[in-house]
Parts: C-alpha cells; sequence; structure tokens
C-alpha cells in the first residue's frame, strides 16, 4: 500500500470525528489562551495533583479503548496490539495533562509575579 494510500484511508476514517478534533482544539486553546492571559507558564507551574489525574485518566485507556473499538483485553495478545494499547494510553495522558495543568493553574489561582 502506498503512503497516499494510506493517508486517504486514514482521512476518510477521520471525516465523522472532524468536528469533534476542533472543537477539543478550540477548548483546548481557549483554556491555555486564558490561562496564559493571567500569568500561566507551563514551564513555572507545578502540580503534582495534575500529574495523578492525568496519569489516572491515562491508564483507564486500557478499559475505553477496548471498548470503544468493541473488544476486550482478551485480544491484545501481540507485541504490536499492546504497543498501540499502550499508545493510546500514553496520548490520553498527554492530553488529559494538557487539559489539566492549566487548570490546576486557574483553579489554585497562584501567581509568580
Amino acid at each position: 500500500m502506498t503512503l497516499t494510500g494510506i493517508i486517504t484511508i486514514l482521512m476518510y476514517a477521520l471525516a465523522p470525528f472532524i468536528w469533534l478534533m476542533l472543537a477539543a482544539a478550540v477548548i483546548i486553546v481557549g483554556l491555555h489562551l486564558f490561562a496564559y492571559l493571567r500569568g500561566y507558564q507551563i514551564t513555572h507551574h507545578r502540580s503534582v495533583l495534575a500529574l495523578l489525574l492525568a496519569g489516572l485518566v491515562g491508564l483507564t485507556a486500557f478499559v475505553w479503548v477496548p471498548w470503544f473499538t468493541h473488544s476486550t483485553l482478551d485480544y491484545v495478545a501481540t507485541v504490536v496490539d499492546w504497543v498501540a494499547l499502550t499508545s493510546a494510553a500514553i496520548a490520553t495522558f498527554i492530553v488529559a495533562l494538557i487539559v489539566l495543568h492549566p487548570l490546576s493553574y486557574l483553579i489554585s489561582d497562584r501567581r509568580t509575579d
């Protein structure tokens, strides 16, 4: 299969979810912009609670990703399956951290100034 064939299949697979991804991007960018205007800097703010919650949300990917694909963990048998599932969990952790980190700053209302 050629690279353009793979990209075409991916675009058809993602087409029903484009509006959902755009809405999530708008929410995340809006949240970061709002927090930035209130003095948030990603390198200066430390939040252990946001890290723990993002880790828990990332671990939930081992439950909802097989459920979302109409499968179970019993079918995760090969190394490639585990790599894909672990990658989904890591991506879920990163997205949760991107959302929870500025939220923790806004909720705590600590400013470095």
